[in-house]
This record gives structure tokens, C-alpha cells and sequence, in this order.
């Protein structure tokens, strides 16, 4: 699993966001977007399949005002690599499933 997240407003990568990945069970990971707004790695090397969700602190990058604090991701795992990058600005966000 990774991801990768982009500043649209500034046109930069968003680096220092932590995100986690969850599962109905709880926290499977987490880890912080690195200087080119990127987690490379985050999980285990293999997933059950099922529902995950990741959960972006969108505060802890834009600031205790952030309009969206945390951004909420939930997707069907079936399997292979799964790439779910975010294009963030102060007052939206859109997602899809990368390569």
C-alpha cells in the first residue's frame, strides 16, 4: 500500500502528513508523507482482503483551522499493490486509485 499526496493550492508535494491504514479490527499502520509528499510503504507486505480505510491529518498540514481536519478514504482490498494518492487544497480534495 502506498500513497502520495499533493498540495493543488501551492503546487507542491504535502510532506509531514500522517496517515493510517485501518481495518475493521483497528490500526494496521501509519507513517508520515516524506519531503516529496509520498509514503511509500505503509503495511504490511501482504493485506487481507476486505475493507480498509486511510486516514489523512490534514490539520497536522494545513493547521488546527484545516475545513477538512482529517480526509477518510474507505476501499474494497481484493489484492496486488494499491496506489491511493489525494490532490489537497484548502477547501477540497479528490482521490483515485494510482498505479
Amino acid at each position: 500500500m502506498t500513497t502520495h499526496v499533493l498540495d493543488a493550492a501551492l503546487g507542491r508535494p504535502a510532506a509531514g502528513v500522517p496517515v493510517r491504514l485501518e481495518s475493521a479490527d483497528g490500526v494496521v499502520a501509519s507513517g508520515v508523507t516524506d519531503s516529496d509528499g509520498r509514503l511509500r510503504s505503509l503495511g504490511p507486505s501482504t493485506l487481507e482482503p476486505g475493507v480498509y480505510r486511510l486516514v489523512f491529518d490534514i490539520a497536522a498540514y494545513h493547521g488546527p483551522q484545516a475545513f477538512y481536519p482529517t480526509i477518510t478514504i474507505e476501499f474494497r482490498f481484493t489484492e496486488g499493490h494499491y496506489h491511493v494518492p489525494i490532490l489537497l487544497s484548502p477547501f477540497a480534495y479528490s482521490t483515485y486509485r494510482g498505479s
